[in-house]
């Protein structure tokens, strides 16, 4: 599944357009809505805004345009060492000499076991489709565990309308809303806000935001 999923992104190019797959044009309004996602955690719940993990970060689109103008430095996790570089080669050249940018971590996030008390927020967004159940709850344990006093865990993700949807080309899941809560639950988490993306073209999946604890 997960060697899979590795073979897949390794031909996908290193730019924006091919972060979303092809659809440029969500980019827009996906960190406009995200930005608004993160200034209500803040005014609404006291969230920090020090410190920052992006899970499967490609080349860095969301920590760029979403989360360094929020957060102070920005940790990156992504599988594809190929994205990474191109993050600190190019695309992200400028915040990381200015040390805007902390790890780079090149891990799938199955294999991630971020450090204790680090995190203000881990921001998770299109990934966890690539994880399995079991994975994801343990992952999500672990974030829980690498958060700061008032931390969260957000989640940014595609919705089925209900159960699963598998996409064997890339080696992912889509689940429902109900499924992920339930997963959420069974990783000891509660929910704090939730909100659902706007202004995305017809046709693609529903897509929601949750911020946990």
């Amino acid at each position: 599944w997960y060697e899979d999923a590795d073979k897949y992104w390794k031909t996908v190019p290193s730019s924006v357009d091919g972060m979303l797959g092809g659809l440029e044009v969500v980019h827009a309004p996906d960190i406009r809505d995200s930005t608004k996602f993160i200034e209500k955690l803040r005014t609404k719940h006291g969230l920090k805004t020090q410190y920052a993990c992006d899970c499967g970060a490609g080349i860095g689109r969301v920590t760029k345009h979403f989360l360094l103008p929020q957060f102070e430095k920005v940790d990156m996790v992504e599988q594809n060492g190929q994205f990474l570089e191109a993050a600190s080669s190019t695309y992200l050249r400028e915040e990381k000499q200015n040390g805007r940018i902390g790890h780079m971590f090149s891990l799938g996030l199955q294999d991630f076991g971020p450090a204790k008390g680090r995190y203000d927020v881990i921001w998770c967004q299109w990934v966890l489709s690539h994880l399995t159940d079991s994975d994801l709850v343990k992952f999500l344990q672990n974030s829980a565990d690498s958060l700061k006093h008032n931390g969260m865990v957000c989640v940014k993700e595609n919705v089925a309308s209900r159960g699963y949807v598998v996409d064997s080309e890339d080696s992912s899941v889509t689940r429902s809303a109900e499924v992920f809560e339930s997963l959420f639950k069974k990783a000891g988490l509660k929910i704090i806000e939730v909100q659902t993306q706007t202004d995305f073209p017809d046709g693609l999946f529903k897509v929601k935001m949750w911020a946990l604890q």
